[in-house]
């Protein structure tokens, strides 16, 4: 058995109503000295038994509580939607509480700082519309919305995150990350479209760029690989010994 230390540990954090599973095959698609996680959030996948948490600074308290004995190495944290506003928070708590540092962080499909005043109203939304929206967003397996069973299971949890995403709003002058920020887009992504990402230059001192692709907020759902190897990239410039591609 390989006991050499990862190169990198590698933090996903998954979308609103989400969970590991969407990202279950990303460590094969990425360099094999990185030790990938996968996390969950409380009410979520493989945490599914316990409350869930509809606050973002608790959901990244929570999250950073059991990740803090992991960050003895390098680590990375990489957030889609939701969990993209979780890391940056993430982040934050580090710093606040003298942890270390990720080198990188990644976030995708949800829009800087600057424009979380535009709220959505999602979670409020009636159900025959919330469904809609649902849909068009893609994410959600076609079996909860045609299972009324599987909806009324999965409605709560997805309207209580959708709740924390239309809740959160960073400090008020808050400095930006001192850490390496690669932002991610599709290019028909309406709810976080590339001009809104590209706020995100403002939130760290070394912003790596916005990497746009085609597709809509899910655009990496059909095929992950471009999305991963611009990953491996953005982390080798920070972290070069991290990521050699496979």
């Amino acid at each position: 058995m390989d006991s050499t230390p990862p190169a990198l540990r590698l933090f996903v954090l998954h979308h609103a109503g989400g969970s590991h599973m969407l990202y279950r095959h990303w460590a094969a698609g990425l360099p094999h000295t990185w030790d990938v996680r996968l996390l969950d959030a409380p009410g979520h996948g493989l945490l599914l038994d316990l409350p869930q948490i509809d606050d973002a600074h608790r959901l990244a308290d929570f999250l950073l509580r059991s990740i803090e004995s992991e960050l003895d190495r390098p680590y990375a944290l990489f957030g889609h939607s939701m969990g993209a506003l979780v890391a940056y928070e993430i982040t934050r708590r580090a710093m606040e509480r003298d942890l270390p540092l990720p080198v990188w962080v990644g976030v995708s499909a949800r829009a800087a700082p600057q424009s979380a005043g535009l709220r959505s109203g999602y979670h409020e939304l009636p159900d025959a519309e919330l469904r809609t929206r649902l849909k068009l967003l893609g994410g959600t397996p076609g079996a909860v919305f045609d299972d009324p069973d599987l909806w009324a299971l999965f409605d709560p949890i997805i309207r209580a995150d959708l709740r924390l995403v239309d809740g959160w709003r960073p400090a008020p002058g808050t400095a930006p990350l001192p850490v390496a920020l690669s932002a991610y887009a599709g290019d028909t992504d309406h709810s976080a479209s590339p001009q809104r990402m590209a706020g995100w230059a403002a939130h760290a001192e070394r912003f790596l760029g916005l990497r746009v692709f085609d597709g809509g907020h899910f655009y990496f759902q059909g095929d992950p690989a471009p999305l991963l190897r611009q990953i491996a990239r953005d982390v080798a410039q920070t972290q070069p010994s991290a990521a050699p591609l496979r």
